[in-house]
């Protein structure tokens, strides 16, 4: 599939001088060579991973475990008919197409703690670890998640909402802005950094086609300026995990060689040789990890550890946020809503959330994000789950895909109806009617938000997540 990948000479050249010496540059091309193995990761904010393992049986997938992520599985499935990202599960959310070697950042930030309360993401799309972060907060607390160019917003948003993330805050800036207006704010931080993509080629037969070692050195400038920000911008005790999927040292070793001359005592790399088993074949004598793509049989990559052990001083800003558009509900109002959804659906409102209003609009925000809301500009906060009228609410989809749980009310539906559903039409379950709005499930996993208009139920979902070929 590969054999005619391009991989310009020059490449070769600087890769050979910096590779070590337990490795050799023909099992390196080789593996470039290669097709990339498909890897999946289980989104446990939806169900449990055995869950998953008896759907994935049912469905003939064979799955073999990532050593470094418990939720994560190389897959061989049959898609002749059915390409993954279309069945029922991963529209559901049960499931993320993500490589294996890009679960390896969100698994190094979360190793031997897991209760952090204030989460950066600093350049989160499409959102692969974002939402694998948000599974290991177990939706709990905050997480930004930032995204410099805005085209690429909009799919970091759909990721989430698919899988049911309701403790994101998004923003769209160039993250170099996080050290001055949000200085030692947060308990951990994902720097996945732009980079020249050197070690993606085993996906992209293109992606040395325009490499030199002026453009690496120019990226690796980029990467200086948004490591130093994103150490000011975390807590004193605070970790920081800095990756790229580039392979050369100066986008990696020497951009955190930066942030040591730069903060000095303050820095402290912690050691990712005992990430997982045989961790120490891509350990290097700082205790990074870099991946070249035979050792594990993986895209490249490199990942590094960092504590911040003392406080630094933060460029000056000045902030212009204008007037906060919401308001928090009143105890009155949030107790009517709260009342609302349990009649609507046999379901509450989860804990360490508040709801807030814009206009007609009810969202549901982290109780952890109120912090900040005086501090910085988001662009999407929370979840949207209503909109208020005079005789109640219109309940929004996000309810079906954030809110719903094993104790919800839902209509289940056959296969068929599914797919209609997904292809956004109206649907009309055999022998059933009702009133009022309802959660549609397939499966037991709940698909979306419909509402009754006899014996058909409307179709809620939103047009962008809509299908029209290639169902299950």
């Amino acid at each position: 599939m590969h054999s005619n990948v391009y991989i310009p000479d020059d490449f070769l050249t600087h890769i050979a001088s910096q590779l070590p010496e337990h490795l050799n540059m023909d099992d390196f091309v080789a593996a470039c060579q290669r097709p990339l193995r498909k890897s999946i990761r289980v989104n446990t904010l939806k169900l449990t991973v055995d869950d998953f393992l008896a759907r994935a049986q049912e469905n003939n997938w064979s799955l073999s475990a990532i050593p470094w992520c418990d939720e994560g599985f190389w897959i061989d499935a049959d898609e002749s008919q059915v390409p993954l990202g279309n069945t029922a599960e991963h529209m559901a959310g049960l499931f993320y197409i993500q490589e294996a070697s890009s679960m390896l950042p969100p698994s190094a930030l979360f190793n031997n703690k897991t209760n952090f309360d204030a989460v950066l993401d600093m350049a989160a799309a499409p959102g692969s670890k974002t939402t694998q972060i948000a599974a290991l907060m177990d939706n709990n607390g905050i997480l930004v998640a930032n995204e410099f160019a805005s085209s690429r917003v909009k799919v970091l948003h759909a990721n989430i909402e698919r899988c049911g993330v309701r403790n994101v805050a998004l923003s769209n800036y160039d993250a170099r802005v996080f050290g001055g207006w949000l200085p030692e704010r947060f308990d951990a931080i994902l720097l996945d950094a732009p980079c020249s993509g050197e070690g993606t080629i085993r996906k992209d037969a293109d992606a040395m086609k325009n490499w030199s070692l002026e453009s690496t050195n120019d990226i690796a400038e980029t990467q200086k300026d948004l490591i130093e920000s994103a150490f000011h911008a975390l807590k004193v005790g605070g970790t920081l995990v800095y990756s790229t999927c580039a392979l050369s040292c100066e986008e990696n070793q020497q951009v955190m060689q930066h942030l040591r001359d730069t903060f000095d005592h303050a820095v402290e790399f912690e050691s990712l040789e005992h990430l997982f088993p045989d961790a120490k074949l891509a350990t290097t004598t700082e205790g990074f990890l870099h991946v070249y793509p035979q050792l594990f049989d993986s895209e490249g990559f490199f990942i590094a550890k960092v504590k911040k052990l003392a406080s630094t001083t933060p460029p000056v800003v000045k902030k212009r946020l204008g007037k906060f558009p919401f308001q928090k509900l009143s105890t009155k109002e949030t107790q009517d809503a709260t009342l609302s959804l349990k009649s609507a659906f046999s379901i509450d409102f989860p804990g360490q959330s508040q709801l807030w209003k814009r206009d007609n609009d009810i969202w549901l925000f982290p109780t952890a994000l109120e912090p900040l809301l005086g501090e910085f500009r988001f662009s999407r906060m929370g979840i949207k789950v209503a909109e208020q009228h005079k005789k109640g609410y219109r309940w929004q989809h996000q309810v079906a895909t954030s809110l719903a749980n094993s104790q919800a009310d839902t209509v289940a539906v056959s296969q068929s109806d599914a797919r209609e559903w997904y292809m956004g039409r109206d649907i009309r379950p055999e022998g059933l009617s009702g009133t009022g709005e309802v959660f549609v499930s397939y499966n037991d996993i709940v698909i979306g938000l419909g509402k009754w208009v006899g014996n058909r139920i409307k179709n809620g979902l939103p047009r962008e997540l809509v299908r029209d070929k290639n169902l299950f």
